[in-house]
């Protein structure tokens, strides 16, 4: 989903938004601009009151949104699983850190905590945590937004293959709209502040249906 600015709109739609659960990689990645979109968006969420819920981990992509939000005055709340604890964490975590038995438990808390959703680039836990949270729209567990920064193009495959899936049969126009994208290139700063506001937009339609 493309714009070219933020409305008033949109900004009072934002105010519903106590808490946003980002999903994110535990690496930062090879181009400078997956790190740039993710302090951006910490700066966005600070800079609309909005909590942080996310993966617990210090490191990677993961390590710059909780320090961003934290070192901004907004509340952090980081969900991790024990085993994780060695590989997702070096060095010291910034706010709250709870720690449960495995995955399941992770996402479930993460879920509860938050109000929408918001993939960057990660890896495949990180996909993982967004398809779930897709699916779980579409079966109506949960009517909150979802949806994904494509910085630099990251997420152009997996977006075809949703599409693929539509073309096939195998996903309804309407489960399609859950997710909604933004594209992200190169000057992230002076396009991030309307991509937390468009999705704040995100249709309901999708997020309802049932399977």
């Amino acid at each position: 989903m493309e714009g070219t600015g933020q409305s008033s709109t949109s900004e009072q739609k934002l105010g519903r938004f106590k808490r946003v659960c980002v999903f994110c990689g535990s690496k930062a990645g090879y181009k400078s601009t997956y790190a740039e979109a993710t302090v951006e968006l910490g700066k966005v969420l600070v800079e609309k009151k909005i909590d942080l819920v996310y993966g617990g981990g210090s490191v990677g992509l993961m390590g710059l949104i909780s320090k961003t939000v934290f070192s901004g005055g907004s509340h952090v709340l980081g969900v991790i699983p024990k085993a994780l604890l060695p590989h997702e964490i070096s060095g010291e975590t910034v706010g709250e850190v709870k720690t449960v038995a495995d995955m399941h438990q992770r996402k479930s808390e993460m879920a509860k905590h938050a109000d929408a959703f918001v993939a960057l680039p990660g890896g495949y836990g990180t996909m993982e945590e967004l398809l779930e949270m897709i699916t779980w729209a579409q079966l109506g567990i949960h009517d909150k937004p979802v949806g994904l920064l494509n910085v630099d193009g990251y997420y152009d495959g997996l977006l075809a293959l949703f599409d693929k899936g539509v073309e096939e049969g195998f996903i309804d126009n309407s489960a399609r709209k859950i997710v909604e994208y933004v594209a992200v290139h190169n000057k992230v700063a002076p396009r991030q502040r309307w991509e937390v506001d468009q999705l704040s937009e995100s249709t309901q339609s999708g997020q309802s249906m049932k399977s």
